[in-house]
């Protein structure tokens, strides 16, 4: 397959792909470059100027997953290179890089993983219907026929398919519907998460970065939302050069492909990969150096802006007078006629499934706390709480637990306003105010679990502390009221803000555009980094429709339909020094609270160093995949010729294995980023000129691992967590808040760029949210191809052939064979 790919991605192609990504490349980083200087002005004027929002109630905690995983488990994984299916070790780490190991045993010894994949710009999908429909309408060309075979034959009726419009499918399946809909949650708080790659405590780069892309866009007469700005900055360059170049390869490269509608498919499918993967290379070099010239240009720049502040802040100023009197008439009409009558509707539709999202979030975070106070009750009080207290500590990255709060937002409708606001999908609204629900219940958890670890130190007995918790669950709840409020309204604001400013921008253009630079004589020639014309401009639009908004919300606030708190309701800081106890070491609370002492504390240290809790736990036992074994390789011996070469899966040739999933479930599974020794055979290779890492294991390792885990079988078997306690429980009341009248906030005069550095223009913002920087080693997936086990051959050191151009464009070795070699891509 490896030389059909090559065949359509000659040399001739390569080098148009190649100037293509650079032609982008350069355009973009000139956008860039002055975007940063705006970026780094506004960020030491915000310092300076220190105009912050309200002060949010809840405490917030910087690293909530430290030593823990999402979820390990066994997955069924398609193999694209054999076509067939193997049984995979899978874990989720704390970076939410989705991790596939040839078993669990190859975890244990620290052996490379197959595959890292982030999953940013990634779709789950649930059945191949729908796969299929992605699938056929990207295909270049008529579309296949409803009766051709499909691309891929499941084995179980429970799929779970990760699709890309650039990148490489990955085909999973599990053996039930619970399962199923475990991983689902799973995969996508993954693409959740790695969708919000760009950092937002860069107050300088981020801006730079989103303000660059979408001038770009707009410079190709793009204006409206885009749901490929997603992963880190890499991947969203290298999704903009896809964007451009797939529909000239479907072109150049459609009417070429033959076979059947499926193999079609799947060899367009490699081929968009093989693109992206070159492009991928490509930016990611280009990119670094670039920013690497921007930070060697910082130190100067920000000495003349502290240096200058007021000179170019005077300037800025009349710029925008100048400005302001050429388009604000023109944009006060098109906001009048064909914004503002929509504004309400609009916030009706965003306030409708988010608020009900963030009043689930509460409801899922009383009911946790209540039902650990009764079990506290029932069980034996202090002995039992330091277990509770780590799950709960847990709370907000439990997938499944949050999928009823995600959910609320599937009723996002905005098909209305796709055409007239050019709105692609809701996509980008539904995953931030996910995001931000989560935020909030991590929030909530931890305040309260400060709270009660301070009343801990009174050391009270099992009455006294269910009534503390108590009392701490009802303040905490005030404060997440208080805290709730903010978040939506600022998020309400931005969303309004990112439907409709590029609506006006588009409507503003053809009368406004041209006249623009006629305005660049204005700026000194010393300031000229720091301020643009373009970005002024959009400040002004802005403006124009930021009344309204901000009236829209404040009305909606006023009637309190969603529980949104009024501007003018300013909440008491009932507690001065909790942010300060807040910033105190984190709580272990299965050290302090657990039930076995601890013997020797350093011990206990490195222990856990080497092994990892799982957010997720599988209370509900051990699902069939023994059970289903024989079945599951029956069908998959029917639906692939020559299926008796087929490599057995351990776990389901031997229930009794530790690769089984009766032997996974339960056990501690050690942290993902732990060091381990690395065999000298490895350290000594060098990576191909292609790309490529080629690594091995020999059959006699083989044998050893397995001896070693026939011994481990013997003794104690896997840990099962115990059930959940389901008690019920009256439901508190919405505790009142205590409030001051205050004078209404008053918007900002000097506001700043729309879409998506709105957030930290505007003046009247809730709590400022960080979130987790994806690892770098996220931005790539590894592959190898496992060698049979019983044909094995000595590992041979890694050259430097790179010969043949089909292990280039694909990422895999043209001369890796199924028992020879196992190929290790970095992307």
């Amino acid at each position: 397959m490896g030389d059909v790919i090559s065949s359509h991605l000659d040399e001739s192609r390569r080098h148009y792909i190649s100037e293509k990504t650079g032609k982008v490349l350069g355009e973009f980083c000139q956008f860039y470059e002055e975007q940063y200087g705006v970026a780094l002005f506004n960020s030491v004027r915000y310092e300076i100027e220190g105009n912050g929002g309200p002060q949010s109630q809840l405490l917030h905690r910087k690293v909530p997953l430290e030593d823990r995983v999402i979820i390990s488990g066994n997955l069924f994984q398609y193999v694209e290179e054999n076509k067939k299916w193997r049984n995979r070790f899978s874990i989720v780490p704390h970076n939410y890089g989705l991790v596939l190991y040839e078993n669990k045993l190859a975890y244990d010894r620290g052996i490379q993983p197959r595959i890292v994949l982030n999953s940013a710009g990634y779709k789950i999908l649930t059945s191949l219907d729908q796969y299929l429909e992605l699938v056929n309408s990207s295909l270049p060309g008529t579309a296949p026929k409803s009766g051709n075979a499909p691309i891929l034959k499941c084995p179980t009726q429970f799929p779970l398919i990760l699709w890309h419009p650039y990148s490489r499918h990955y085909y999973f399946c599990v053996m039930t519907g619970k399962e199923q809909d475990k991983w689902r949650a799973v995969f996508q708080d993954c693409v959740r998460h790695c969708n919000n790659g760009i950092p937002e405590d860069s107050k300088v780069e981020a801006p730079a970065f989103t303000d660059a892309v979408r001038m770009y866009r707009q410079s190709k007469e793009q204006y409206g939302t885009w749901d490929m700005l997603c992963g880190n900055e890499v991947q969203v360059l290298s999704n903009l050069v896809m964007e451009e170049l797939v529909p000239e390869l479907k072109t150049m490269i459609g009417p070429k492909l033959k076979g059947k509608a499926q193999e079609r498919q799947r060899l367009w499918i490699q081929i968009s990969d093989a693109v992206y993967r070159l492009a991928y290379d490509q930016i990611k070099a280009h990119y670094d150096a670039v920013v690497t010239k921007c930070e060697l240009e910082r130190p100067r720049m920000e000495s003349t802006i502290r240096t200058d502040m007021d000179q170019i802040i005077t300037s800025k100023e009349h710029l925008a007078s100048k400005i302001r009197a050429f388009v604000l008439p023109k944009a006060e009409i098109c906001v009048r006629n064909h914004v503002q009558p929509y504004i309400p509707s609009i916030l009706e539709a965003l306030m409708i499934p988010t608020s009900q999202g963030f009043a689930e979030v509460r409801e899922v975070f009383f009911k946790e706390v209540t039902d650990m106070n009764m079990n506290v009750i029932n069980e034996s009080g202090m002995e039992k709480l330091g277990e509770y207290m780590e799950k709960l500590s847990q709370l907000a990255f439990h997938p499944v637990k949050m999928q009823s709060c995600y959910e609320k937002m599937d009723q996002l409708k905005l098909e209305g306003l796709q055409q007239r606001f050019d709105v692609s999908s809701a996509s980008v609204f539904k995953q931030r105010a996910e995001i931000l629900m989560r935020q909030q219940m991590d929030d909530a958890v931890h305040t309260f679990a400060t709270l009660l670890h301070q009343e801990l130190a009174k050391m009270l007995g099992k009455e006294e502390l269910c009534k503390s918790i108590q009392r701490i669950l009802e303040r905490v709840l005030k404060k997440f009221d208080y805290d709730s409020s903010t978040v939506r309204k600022k998020f309400f604001r931005e969303a309004l803000l990112q439907i409709t400013i590029p609506f006006l921008l588009k409507k503003l253009a053809p009368t406004c555009k041209a006249e623009l630079p006629k305005f660049q004589e204005l700026i000194f020639e010393d300031f000229d980094s720091f301020i643009l014309v373009e970005n002024t401009y959009e400040e002004v639009v802005l403006q124009s429709v930021m009344k309204d908004i901000m009236q829209a919300v404040k009305e909606a606030a006023v009637q309190r339909k969603h529980n949104l708190y009024r501007d003018s309701m300013v909440m008491h800081n009932s507690d001065p020094n909790l942010h300060l106890l807040g910033e105190g070491l984190p709580i272990d609370w299965g050290e302090e609270f657990g039930s076995q002492p601890d013997s020797d504390p350093s011990a206990e240290k490195r222990r856990r160093a080497r092994q990892v809790v799982s957010v997720l736990h599988d209370d509900e036992g051990v699902l069939p995949y023994e059970a289903g074994a024989e079945v599951l390789m029956h069908q998959v011996s029917q639906e692939e010729p020559g299926s008796e070469e087929l490599e057995a899966c351990p776990a389901l040739v031997s229930p009794g294995s530790p690769d089984s999933v009766q032997g996974i479930r339960g056990m501690l599974v050690k942290e993902f980023s732990v060091e381990t020794p690395v065999p000298a055979r490895e350290e000594a290779k060098e990576p191909l000129t292609n790309g490529t890492i080629v690594q091995q294991s020999g059959s006699s390792e083989e044998r050893e691992v397995e001896r070693a885990a026939q011994k481990a079988e013997e003794g104690p078997g896997s840990l099962e967590h115990s059930a959940q306690h389901d008690a019920s429980s009256p439901s508190l009341a919405n505790p009142g808040v205590e409030e001051q009248e205050a004078k209404p906030a008053v918007p900002a005069t000097s506001v700043q760029p729309p879409a998506l550095t709105v957030a930290s223009l505007l003046a009247e913002g809730g709590a400022e949210i960080n979130h987790h920087k994806p690892n770098d080693k996220e931005t790539g997936e590894e592959v190898s191809t496992q060698a049979h086990a019983e044909k094995v051959e000595p590992a041979q050191p890694a050259t430097g052939n790179s010969t043949g151009t089909s292990a280039g464009a694909t990422g895999t070795s043209a001369g890796t064979t199924e028992n020879s070699e196992g190929v290790q891509t970095q992307f």
